[in-house]
């Protein structure tokens, strides 16, 4: 007669069950703080409690019937630990007696099979993928845990949502707040693409806009060449209705410009200019004379 699982470690099971089943479908340890799940634990002790005194009456039965040297092997093994019954279960190598009684009546090349029981931790495990298994995919079916789309779409608006709070905290940068800043330059670069390079390329050299790479430019409202690349592009240009005010329009923020203006005077000032015979286009409009920045 095979000896029980003590209840208490069957109680323990079913609370990690519960939790990590809970999980799965709240996405959050929330449901500890819940009525519901201490309830269900609650239910789920009370069954195993019956089920474990079911097993005590079935026991009892199974155990009058045994002879006295069955009733003296069982008790003598009932005195052991659970948890060391549990290890030689799975790592103990059986004597040579007890291989007798499980050699099966074949073999090869002198191998011989046994017909040993599969530990009751694999056992376990094999038992606990199963149910994870068919609760996750449930869960993934009819929830959104784990699905993708909806952690894109959740991570989305939380980065969203806390840039719209910094930028409340913060003041508008305008071009008298504006500095330029070589840390702006990487950024600058991926806005300038997305929003310049269909007139200007995506390295500033020009097309159906100016070369902005060269020391000649059409408009020179400021000063300075991050100021008046600011200006540019928050205002638009007054002779070229294609050189829209990306800024007063709404497409980009000032502090999106700061980063844009970095990058084309990084690439005005701080690389050599991309000549026609580069592929850059012809200067246009009068030599620049920028005071320092």
């Amino acid at each position: 007669m095979k000896q029980r699982t003590p209840v208490v470690v069957n109680i323990l099971i079913i609370i990690g069950l519960l939790i990590v089943f809970y999980y799965l479908f709240v996405q959050s340890y929330s449901f500890l703080a819940s009525p519901y799940f201490w309830g269900t634990v609650v239910i789920g002790a009370i069954l195993a409690y019956i089920h474990s005194a079911i097993g005590d009456l079935i026991e009892n039965n199974k155990f009058k019937k045994l002879t006295a040297e069955e009733k003296a092997a069982y008790l003598s093994e009932k005195k052991i630990p659970f948890l060391r019954r549990m290890y030689d279960s799975a790592f103990k190598k059986q004597s040579a007696t007890e291989e007798k009684d499980i050699l099966i009546d074949h073999g090869f090349d002198g191998i011989m099979e046994l017909d040993n029981q599969l530990p009751k931790w694999w056992i376990g495990l094999f038992y606990f993928g199963t149910a994870f298994c068919i609760v996750y995919i449930a869960a993934y079916s009819f929830t959104d845990f784990a699905h993708p789309l909806s952690e894109y779409e959740k991570e989305y608006k939380e980065q969203m949502a806390s840039i719209a709070d910094y930028e409340k905290s913060q003041p508008p940068v305008t071009i008298e707040t504006a500095k330029y800043s070589a840390d702006n330059i990487a950024e600058g670069k991926e806005l300038f693409k997305t929003n310049c390079s269909s007139c200007h390329k995506e390295d500033g050299s020009g097309g159906i806009g100016p070369n902005l790479t060269d020391n000649f430019w059409i408009n020179q409202p400021e000063k300075t060449l991050f100021k008046n690349v600011f200006h540019m592009d928050w205002n638009g240009s007054p002779t070229n209705p294609a050189m829209r005010p990306f800024g007063k329009n709404g497409e980009v923020s000032g502090a999106e410009i700061e980063k844009i203006a970095a990058y084309v005077y990084h690439i005005n000032q701080e690389q050599p200019p991309v000549t026609p015979a580069q592929g850059g286009a012809a200067p246009q409009g009068t030599e620049a004379h920028w005071e320092k920045e």
